[in-house]
């Protein structure tokens, strides 16, 4: 094995810098996990428009936040339509 020419040095490992990550990634989640509803949609969808426009990372905190919180969403209407109809129809005999 022949040494490196002393003109040409051994390349150097390109240390690489993490992204860092979206903060409003980290609310969505932590909003969504609390079982807010609309909070954590309206903020997943900014944080995820600023993460494409920085290059920023979080975007799985912020989607699974959203996701919860639709899920949230889903979950009070079903109930506000239950307490609704049994309003509504369960005084009735």
């Amino acid at each position: 094995m022949s040494a490196p020419h002393p003109y040409h040095p051994a390349p150097q490992p390109v240390p690489v810098v993490p992204r860092p990550t979206n903060v409003l990634a980290v609310v969505t989640l932590v909003l969504g996990l609390c079982g807010f509803a609309l909070i954590p949609v309206v903020t997943g969808h900014v944080a995820l428009r600023q993460i494409r426009a920085r290059g920023e990372g979080g975007s799985a905190a912020a989607v699974v936040g959203l996701v919860l919180g639709y899920l949230a969403v889903a979950g009070y209407a079903v109930v506000l339509l239950v307490v609704g109809g049994l309003l509504v129809w369960g005084g009735r005999q």
